[in-house]
């Protein structure tokens, strides 16, 4: 059986950081980062501090071509997606294992279109959000990366155990469960549902989790993804709602959403992934999206101010 030895990953953000951090602390020489050149001398002038502790990565630009990676993680926000999957061409072999731990349920797609299903895995993080003001990164530690092979008959599902085994051996917390995609499913219902809301609302998760309003509405939001997720193939969807809400009561309550942080560094949220993607199946199926149509004019909204 292969095994991973050199890594690459796509976005030191928030959860990418997280790996870097980890990856690079045991194997650094099998490492990079792959940037552009704007990226690399703001890297090289204000480096990233996780936890107290400044990152000295090794990275790469697009064009080099002397460096070939067993993994990819890719770990961008949503809108950077197209111009990462051009950017990694020079670094996959024809057993490159990819993951992407973008929030959504579209990245695998996107990724699989130009480089095949063979070796794409479905995967997401899920677990407390880091937490990111400017170059500055703080983790609790709490969090794992859900990982598992599409059930397509095309992804190589020895490529699950290779990365197990990796895995292990940088001691990142995984899991690997019987239906990836429903868990990608699930994930993306509590997505969906409190990432634009805390967005709009700018509340943490103990704000959220202790108003009896506010869950009532997320409850709504859910339900929209729960009628999609029925004619996206996903199994079992009449429970998920519930299983969202008791993840979402699991939060750090001092914690804050991704999109949250987006809205008050003043950056470009992901609402399309989430609001603007419900919205997109709602019209393939015929089926109303009100609430997911709301939200996505009030974060369009705070977009413009």
């Amino acid at each position: 059986m292969k095994s991973i030895k050199n890594v690459l990953i796509c976005g030191i953000g928030a959860i990418g950081s997280i790996y870097a951090y980890k990856i690079n602390k045991i194997f650094p020489e099998n490492l990079k980062i792959l940037v552009d050149k704007k990226r690399l001398e703001n890297y090289k002038k204000n480096p990233k501090i996780f936890n107290n502790e400044k990152l000295n990565l090794n990275y790469i630009l697009p064009e080099e071509t002397t460096y070939k990676a067993d993994l990819i993680i890719i770990a961008t926000k949503y809108n950077a997606l197209q111009e990462v999957v051009e950017n990694i061409e020079n670094f996959i072999k024809k057993d490159t294992i990819i993951i992407s731990l973008l929030n959504g349920v579209t990245s695998e797609e996107e990724i699989a279109s130009k480089y095949g299903w063979k070796h794409v895995l479905l995967s997401y993080f899920i677990g407390h959000s880091a937490m990111r003001n400017g170059n500055i990164i703080t983790y609790d530690g709490i969090g794992s990366i859900v990982f598992g092979a599409k059930d397509n008959g095309i992804t190589d599902k020895n490529d699950v155990e290779v990365l197990k085994n990796y895995f292990d051996s940088v001691k990142i917390n995984y899991q690997i469960p019987e239906d990836i995609w429903r868990s990608l499913w699930l994930k993306y219902m509590l997505n969906v549902s409190s990432n634009q809301l805390s967005a709009i609302l700018h509340t943490t998760f103990g704000q959220m989790q202790s108003n009896h309003k506010f869950m009532e509405l997320m409850k709504n939001v859910m339900k929209e993804v729960q009628i999609i997720a029925q004619y996206e193939g996903v199994n079992n969807t009449e429970t998920m709602v519930n299983e969202a809400v008791e993840n979402f009561k699991k939060m750090s309550p001092e914690g804050k959403t991704s999109m949250l942080q987006d809205v008050e560094a003043k950056r470009k949220t992901e609402v399309e992934m989430f609001a603007g993607h419900i919205i997109s199946l709602g019209q393939k199926y015929n089926i109303q999206t009100p609430y997911n149509c709301f939200l996505k004019e009030m974060i369009e909204i705070i977009h413009g101010l």
